[in-house]
């Protein structure tokens, strides 16, 4: 697929702030990053608005995701064409980031 084709099917919308944008704003972002083993399927791209695309940087999407609960909640809404396998493997890093992030709280802080 390219870009623009990425763009329609995702109804030229962010996948992380659900708000739409004209096809200049918007770039294409990789669940699992390429540099990760990630194709340029269509199971494995969104559509992501330049603004939050930075913010992704090149943090894992799990991470991104957890720091920014709203994010959360638009990717499990919009991302409908992400294939199955990269929301089992999303689902179980964010639950394990969860945990990491609970288990730190509940540590004493170091001296």
């Amino acid at each position: 697929m390219n870009r623009e084709e990425i763009f329609a099917r995702d109804d030229w919308r962010c996948v992380y702030c659900g708000e739409q944008f004209p096809p200049a704003s918007l770039t294409v972002d990789h669940v699992q990053p390429q540099m990760r083993g990630g194709d340029n399927s269509g199971g494995n791209v969104v559509t992501a608005c330049a603004s939050c695309n930075s913010r992704k940087g090149h943090r894992r999407l799990a991470e991104f995701l957890l720091d920014e609960p709203g994010a959360l909640a638009s990717f499990r809404q919009l991302a409908r064409h992400v294939w199955p396998r990269h929301l089992r493997t999303l689902d179980d890093a964010l639950v394990a980031g969860q945990r990491r992030r609970e288990q730190a709280q509940r540590e004493p802080p170091m001296r």
